[in-house]
């Protein structure tokens, strides 16, 4: 068949640089849950043998990565100034 799957070393790499942009998000929320989502998806699919799902599900990865970068370019952008409410000085 013409698809060729992804490689093991593809599919960590992939899955070591969702975690990585994870990471950089300010917000703990976000960053959390940026992280579950990546940890389940690849729990999911972790049983794929279907090239044809597995080439989807890692384009699908690849793609997912790329907005990740961008949201957290953009949340980085506009980060509030206090990063958590307990820095907040009572006036």
């Amino acid at each position: 068949s013409g698809v060729a799957a992804p490689t093991r070393t593809e599919v960590l790499q992939l899955y070591r640089s969702l975690l990585r942009v994870a990471r950089q998000f300010c917000d703990y929320n976000i960053r959390e849950y940026s992280k579950r989502r990546t940890i389940d998806a690849f729990r999911d699919n972790k049983n794929l043998t279907d090239p044809f799902q597995l080439s989807a599900a890692f384009s699908d990865g690849k793609a997912q990565l790329e907005v990740a970068k961008r949201q957290a370019l953009v949340y980085s952008l506009y980060a509030p100034k206090v990063k958590s409410i307990m820095d907040i000085k009572p006036s």
